[in-house]
């Protein structure tokens, strides 16, 4: 993949929810939210929609940014952190604060690496 950058919009896109995005270059992967959407009511039985990972599986992702924590921008991290093999979570304070709370719920916090950030911060 030599220069190329790939975006894989995994949900999100033309919907209202389940915002995630891949960003992959020369074998580095980043995601970009990790959302989930609330079932409509022909969802019978249905508690959360998610988006489709499986084009993660068996990669490694350096990292998932949070954009701000909203739960159709963060509300399936959790369910991606089960599946995915992730270096680490990067948002601000409040966006990591909200987010520490639901990794708890899901005794993930103490295997996620979450890494705050300010306005203005470069990140490579």
């Amino acid at each position: 993949m030599n220069g190329i950058l790939r975006i894989v919009p995994l949900g999100g896109l033309g919907e209202v929810g389940k915002n995630m995005t891949v960003y992959e270059h020369d074998g580095d992967v980043v995601v970009v939210d990790a959302g989930l959407a609330f079932p409509r009511d022909e969802h019978l039985g249905v508690d959360l929609v998610l988006p489709d990972i499986s084009y993660l599986r068996g990669r490694r992702v350096h990292a998932v940014v949070l954009t701000h924590a909203h739960e159709d921008h963060v509300g399936g991290l959790p369910y991606l952190l089960r599946e995915v093999d992730c270096d680490e979570v990067i948002g601000t304070k409040l966006t990591l604060g909200l987010v520490k709370s639901k990794l708890d719920e899901h005794g993930l916090s103490s295997a996620t690496v979450l890494r705050e950030v300010e306005p203005g911060d470069v990140v490579e």
